[in-house]
């Protein structure tokens, strides 16, 4: 199983821009969907963005679209989030998560066998 570990997390200003990164270790992430989630206080884990394996298909949440953009580097095993133009709706613990199965086009908790431990991101408004 991929081990991940998440960083990149912080305190910014709204309209602010932060990078998350997601390092994978264990096995090589060529093969897996990797996707991002965030879970605020009190609230389900929800789908942020995914994005296939060789890294041609990505998928975002409405909310995010435009302003979020998920990429990969699978020689480095490494998965990243570029958050622009962020606002205090933003603030949660942001997941990293991978699975060697086919996604669906609104994947849930379910869909990934492995996750990371969290970065928080916190956003003043």
């Amino acid at each position: 199983q991929v081990q991940l570990v998440e960083s990149g997390g912080g305190l910014v200003q709204a309209g602010g821009s932060l990078r998350l990164s997601c390092a994978a270790s264990g096995r090589t992430i060529s093969s897996y969907n990797m996707g991002w989630f965030r879970q605020a206080p009190g609230k389900e884990r929800e789908f942020v963005a995914t994005i296939s394996w060789p890294g041609s298909n990505t998928n975002y949440e409405d909310s995010v679209k435009g302003r979020f953009t998920i990429s990969r580097d699978n020689s480095k095993n490494m998965v990243y989030l570029q958050m622009n133009s962020l606002n205090a709706e933003d603030t949660a613990v942001y997941y990293c998560a991978a699975t060697q199965w086919a996604l669906p086009r609104t994947p849930g908790k379910r869909d990934f066998g492995s996750w990371g431990q969290g970065t928080q991101v916190t956003v003043s408004s």
